[in-house]
């Protein structure tokens, strides 16, 4: 097998393999036998796309012999520092050595002084908490992770005082861009905001025994959170004691969550990593539109065998000392799911009705109990975690509503392998390489929008149908997405009452928490925000993000038939290799025809002149020169001089313009593309180079062979939409190509290029 079969030619999927996780050009096979450290059964599974690794193991697995500083975890928690000026600096060095390492971390701020209270120093009172935030903030954005930046989450209690001050911080734009926030929100909170009670936050300086006390009105606390998020996106809630009072360690008074990771789905104590796989439902609909729950209990358990195998191997590749100890001592793992929504939609059941929770229900408690049997077994084979006590687990609600009787029996033998079994992580990367749903998340949008590049003096628009969608049109005869059945229900008409139901059974069943996102339209209202949050606490979730399109922080991608998204590359577009021998080079003569492109790039503007046969309409030569600004003339005469020899080599356009594309972004194209908005479709110069050159070379094409358009391959399943549009600016542009991000399952993630902030 090699990844085009593995994927099914999906191009997409095939570049987020080749530029996330395949190592110095391993085969497909290669990597499989490196990821899976030589488990046949595990091999297996991925190749049946049953199940993936998180990120981290994808790409980094095996290659700690290589000279890399790598971790096989995805995130950590950082102990949270104290109320002093070393501890705070030292959090700081913690995070960039973590980063160093690829990892994402969270830290909670609620041991740090209020604004004003005491020091004994040269400030005489302290700038507060939430001073430090830039600090953190900043650091996250200074260490790069091979082309993008660390993920961080800065947490604060409810019972602070500097809690409003925390709230109101992501409404400057400049502010904390390098972080996630949330407020850990206690039951008594909610309750005063229920009942609009009275609330009072406190801290105590342990130094100078001085107590900061502010008594606030509950639910103008409560709405004041709810605007931020409406407006801004943030701050997020993590409902504290759910997520202290259901999981299997809720019994141990020697166990303390020292905070989240970056998408909260992983509560951590100090130094606790997330280490993280997930299993691919839609791949266990059976024939008769079955769920397969005896082929689900196998992956399972031998999900769960892999996991561990994994932390034994990674454990001393973790950055810090406070992180080796911590994962040798609890032993957490986060196994997962996605594929959610593909799965209903195979077995024809609507996301969010009782049926569906009903069966999800079956299918999460399936997945409890098997996972907490095999980390049983392992405790028989290998010994339970290190701070492992019977007494403690026995008496954990989650443990008595989901262990089964024989499961019960195993764990009073041989006690627990982990202190933690269960997470739904973002999937975004992996869910989008394999073509399926996120976490738990219902399918984003039917179809995605795609713009074709102007041929004659206008563009076209085209929906791109998801994957799922796709395959049951085609398999039904369906040529129009009107036509589909009601159970194709997306994230942009989803009921978020349904939404918090699907979540509140899947967390019944998860000893963690779940990274996800309620999608809200412009048009809610402050009161959906704060009804929704509300009925999320009643509903025993540990946390949900909530994003309302239109937000001023961020924007989501839209199925609006406006805006513009990027062409997918196909294989099916690239025409066949020229048959010239081996070091065989044709002269180009002066019987050419020239197209030209003018690129504005983040440096000022390019010139392309492209040569082609007036035959075969092939590419023969480039030419390619600055305008006033734009970069060093030479370095572009060389890129020039090279792209000429291939195409004379018979090199096709195709394989010329996917070595330009595969160069990393640049920053300053994509800081202008987010700032102006007038740079060229790419993420740096090669690349709007290699956009021109397959534009020029499509309508060279075109004129030759008189077609409606060349690319009717890459059109199968796809419809027109409208022409003549105007360019309408990306709210929320993905950094690597500069299109729209969407933001699913607590992260942002690329429809176009398969960028993910969370992998």
């Amino acid at each position: 097998m090699n990844v085009n079969e593995w994927l099914n030619e999906n191009t997409l999927g095939i570049d987020i393999w080749r530029n996330k996780y395949q190592y110095n050009n391993e085969s497909f096979d290669e990597w499989i036998q490196r990821v899976s450290g030589g488990n046949k059964d595990i091999a297996k599974l991925i190749k049946e796309k049953k199940f993936l690794f998180g990120g981290r193991i994808l790409a980094n697995r095996g290659l700690e012999n290589e000279g890399r500083k790598i971790s096989l975890s995805n995130c950590y928690v950082i102990a949270p520092p104290e109320d002093n000026i070393e501890s705070i600096f030292d959090c700081a060095k913690k995070l960039a050595r973590t980063y160093s390492y690829g990892g994402g971390c969270g830290v909670d701020i609620s041991k740090l002084s209020p604004r004003g209270a005491k020091v004994n120093n040269a400030a005489k009172e302290t700038s507060g908490s939430v001073s430090f935030m830039d600090l953190y903030s900043m650091v996250t954005g200074l260490i790069g992770q091979a082309g993008r930046r660390g993920a961080l989450m800065l947490s604060i209690s409810c019972e602070h005082p500097d809690l409003e001050e925390f709230i109101e911080i992501k409404s400057d734009l400049n502010r904390i861009t390098k972080a996630n926030i949330s407020i850990r929100i206690t039951d008594k909170f909610m309750a005063a905001v229920k009942n609009k009670q009275p609330f009072e936050l406190s801290f105590t300086r342990l130094e100078t025994g001085e107590t900061i006390t502010k008594t606030i009105d509950a639910y103008s606390m409560f709405h004041k959170m709810c605007e931020m998020n409406w407006d801004y996106a943030e701050p997020g809630m993590l409902f504290w004691d759910r997520i202290n009072n259901w999981n299997l360690l809720s019994c141990d008074d020697d166990f303390e969550y020292a905070g989240t990771n970056p998408c909260a789905e992983e509560p951590l104590p100090a130094g606790g990593s997330c280490l993280l796989g997930s299993i691919n439902l839609s791949e266990f609909v059976k024939e008769d539109k079955q769920f397969d729950f005896e082929s689900f209990k196998d992956c399972v358990d031998k999900s769960v065998i892999a996991l561990n195998e994994v932390l034994d191997e990674g454990l001393p590749l973790h950055p810090l000392k406070e992180q080796r100890e911590s994962v040798y001592n609890w032993r957490q793992i986060g196994l997962g799911i996605f594929g959610l929504a593909d799965m209903l939609i195979k077995i024809g059941i609507t996301y969010g009705s009782n049926e569906s929770i009903e069966l999800c229900d079956l299918i999460g408690h399936v997945m409890a109990d098997q996972a907490i049997k095999t980390s049983a077994l392992l405790a028989k084979k290998e010994s339970p975690y290190p701070m492992y006590k019977p007494e403690c687990i026995e008496q954990s609600a989650f443990y008595s509503k989901n262990a089964l009787g024989e499961t019960k029996t195993l764990v009073e033998s041989f006690g627990l392998r982990n202190s933690q079994l269960l997470t739904i992580a973002p999937t975004g990367s992996l869910s989008t390489m394999l073509g399926v749903s996120g976490g738990i998340e219902p399918v984003f949008a039917n179809y995605y929008t795609r713009k074709t590049e102007s041929l004659k003096g206008h563009d076209e628009y085209y929906k791109v149908y998801t994957p799922i969608v796709e395959e049951y049109m085609t398999k039904n005869n369906i040529s129009d997405d009107t036509e589909l059945p009601e159970f194709f229900i997306t994230a942009q008409n989803l009921n978020y009452h349904n939404r918090i139901s699907m979540q509140g059974i899947w967390q019944s069943h998860i000893d963690a928490s779940i990274s996800s996102t309620v999608n809200l339209p412009e048009s809610a209202t402050i009161a959906d925000v704060e009804n929704l949050y509300m009925e999320a606490w009643e509903n025993g979730l540990k946390g949900v993000t909530i994003f309302r399109d239109g937000c001023k922080r961020l924007g989501i991608l839209t199925t609006n038939d406006k805006k513009e998204k990027v062409e997918e590359k196909s294989s099916n577009n690239k025409i066949s290799e020229s048959d010239l021998p081996r070091g065989y080079i044709i002269t180009a003569d002066d019987n050419v025809v020239g197209l030209k492109r003018k690129i504005m790039s983040g440096c000022g503007s390019l010139h392309v002149v492209a040569m082609f046969d007036p035959v075969s309409g092939e590419l023969l030569e480039t030419y390619l020169s600055k305008g006033s600004t734009g970069g060093c003339q030479s370095n572009l005469a060389a890129v020039s001089r090279l792209i000429s020899l291939a195409a004379r080599a018979g090199v096709d356009v195709y394989t010329i313009a996917d070595q330009l594309q595969s160069c990393t972004a640049c920053p300053s194209y994509v800081g202008r593309t987010m700032t102006k908005h007038d740079t060229s479709r790419g993420k740096c110069c090669p690349d709007a180079v290699a956009n021109a050159l397959i534009d020029m070379y499509r309508e060279m094409q075109k004129n030759i062979n008189d077609e409606e358009d060349i690319t009717t391959q890459a059109k199968k399943m796809t419809h027109k939409t409208s022409s003549n549009k105007k360019n309408i600016k990306t709210k929320n542009p993905c950094p690597v190509c500069g299109e729209e991000l969407i933001f699913e399952g607590g992260c942002n993630v690329c429809k176009s290029c398969g960028w993910s902030k969370c992998d």
